[in-house]
């Protein structure tokens, strides 16, 4: 087994950044669960009233972190 020598700071740091991404990620997931449901019917009224969306081919996602 290998043993590693961290200093208490960095290691409260390194906690603190995982600590912090998880519930980045359980925000996010709930948010989305949060979201109504928008039926067929009622997206139609929304696009008649406001226009059709835009497309969005471009977008693109990046994360970087550090380990």
């Amino acid at each position: 087994m290998q043993k590693i020598n961290i200093d208490e700071t960095e290691l409260y740091d390194l906690i603190k950044r995982a600590v912090r991404d998880v519930l980045q990620e359980e925000m996010f997931r709930h948010r989305l669960e949060s979201l109504p449901f928008v039926s067929d019917e009622e997206m139609l009224d929304i696009e008649k009233s406001y226009g059709k969306p835009r497309s969005r081919r471009n977008t693109a996602h990046t994360e970087s972190f550090e380990i």
